[in-house]
């Protein structure tokens, strides 16, 4: 977790719930990150979880007595007092069962009482066999959460027990704790317009094939999610997006370089920051067949005459208006990191950008992975912050320099 996520939101009182999954030694260390973020960290665990993990270990890491019974602590009304107190409420990990409970609004033990009680937002961390991650039962159950205002961080996809692979793998704790922590706050976009692209642009060769680029999308959607988490009204201009765009934000749909400079250009008259984040062809058929083009008999080839898109980003920082913040990203393959930094740097001055976000591409880095790795540099081409980890928490850091 970044150390800016950890000062975010001052001192939580947070209910860290553990159910009976073989992912349960998982949430030791979740409760361990809130602990060292300087939270109030008190656990909720399941019979069942503590099959899995010791009362001793959760005490010593949380500093607080494990709370299991419905029917401890009688006088202090203790199965609604954790939940009248808790300023955030996280489950990790989330059987099926304990989701089905809770979609039912169940109060059958401590844990569900201590949600039902709270006010507070309600993160889970669902951790489960593929089989029942995928049953309609789970997926409705998770649909009807969602429409509840629940946050749900993850599954990823993996190693389960035994010799299953495949999604119901729980989230890594950093991730569940920045996401939960980002749920809460901080709200210091409030007023704030901002402008992000996403995406990889697709110039057509004909109605079939495109020259395109490996970008899923997934951090410019993680920008545009935690700047709107942070009270921003965000719009989302969306090339080929491989991840749902998230909720709370304007979408404005592209496909081609020329389609996103021109939206690009029209919303950002209106942007108090603009993050370029998408990635754009550098360059497109200066001529698009109408019709599919074919193979011919003789076996010959086929040449493409290409022509440069247009520097979106350099434009936009030329047409800046007072005040107004550029943020680029570039992508690159420089093997080592002053390689890369001095790349950067020159990219920085050259397009005239408040702030550079690079990183290190490659064939299995960068694109499409759900981890990312970038330095930040300004204007002049200075490093000046680093941020490493799961995406949103790479979103949040380049929030927080613009914040």
């Amino acid at each position: 977790m970044s150390d800016a996520a950890s000062t975010r939101s001052g001192r939580l009182t947070v209910v860290v719930g553990i159910t009976g999954g073989i992912a349960a030694y998982k949430a030791v260390g979740v409760a361990r990150a809130l602990v060292r973020a300087g939270h109030d960290v008190h656990v909720v665990a399941t019979d069942g979880a503590l099959r899995f993990v010791g009362r001793p270990t959760l005490e010593a890491i949380s500093r607080n007595p494990v709370h299991t019974d419905l029917y401890e602590g009688v006088a202090e009304v203790r199965h609604v007092a954790l939940g009248q107190r808790a300023d955030l409420i996280v489950i990790a990990p989330a059987t099926a069962h304990t989701i089905a409970s809770l979609a039912a609004g169940l109060a059958g033990d401590l844990l569900g009482t201590t949600v039902l009680a709270s006010a507070a937002p309600l993160v889970i961390a669902p951790a489960m066999h593929t089989e029942m991650w995928e049953h309609p039962a789970t997926v409705a159950n998770i649909a009807t959460l969602r429409a509840r205002g629940v946050t749900i961080v993850g599954p990823g996809s993996g190693a389960l027990t035994g010799e299953d692979v495949g999604p119901g793998r729980m989230s890594e704790p950093d991730e569940i704790v920045e996401r939960a922590l980002a749920v809460i706050g901080p709200h210091d976009l409030v007023g704030r317009r901002i402008l992000v692209s996403a995406g990889g642009t697709r110039e057509p060769l004909d109605p079939v094939r495109f020259i395109g680029n490996r970008s899923s999308g997934r951090q410019g959607v993680a920008l545009a999610a935690a700047a709107a988490a942070r009270g921003a009204s965000v719009t989302l201009v969306a090339a080929h997006l491989e991840v749902p765009a998230p909720a709370g934000v304007e979408v404005v749909t592209v496909g081609t370089a020329a389609e996103l400079e021109a939206a690009m250009a029209q919303h950002a008259a209106e942007a108090d920051t603009v993050i370029m984040a998408a990635a754009v062809a550098d360059f497109r058929p200066i001529a698009v067949a109408e019709s599919k083009i074919k193979k011919t008999d003789d076996g010959a080839g086929l040449r493409l005459e290409l022509e440069r898109t247009p520097d979106i980003l350099a434009g936009l920082a030329a047409r800046r208006r007072p005040g107004q913040r550029i943020v680029g990203f570039a992508a690159e393959t420089e093997p080592d990191d002053d390689a890369l930094l001095r790349v950067a740097a020159a990219k920085a001055r050259r397009k005239g950008v408040d702030l550079l976000v690079v990183n290190r591409v490659g064939w299995s880095e960068g694109f499409g992975t759900p981890t990312n790795a970038v330095m930040l540099l300004d204007g002049d081409g200075s490093l000046v912050g680093r941020a490493e980890g799961d995406k949103a928490s790479v979103a949040h850091r380049i929030l927080d320099l613009l914040a």
